[in-house]
């Protein structure tokens, strides 16, 4: 089946995929099984993470947990 986005209605398919549309926003079950014809964007995929970040997140797992002495009273 073939649906067309609106920028603020839900578009559903009704197939047991669930395909639905809503502007710029697709989902469904299974994406594999849905094709996109005449798309005004072009979706790429990008990390959600930089390389610096990557990096941080890298030396921040390498730290050790400080333990604190202390006396209760």
């Amino acid at each position: 089946m073939e649906l067309e986005a609106h920028p603020t209605k839900t578009r559903c398919c009704g197939c047991p995929n669930m395909a639905s549309v809503r502007g710029d926003k697709i989902s469904a079950v299974d994406l594999s099984k849905v094709v996109l014809i005449n798309s005004e964007k072009n979706v790429k995929k990008q990390p959600m993470l930089s390389n610096a970040d990557l990096k941080y997140q890298e030396e921040r797992r390498k730290r050790k947990v400080r333990k604190l002495d202390f006396e209760v009273r």
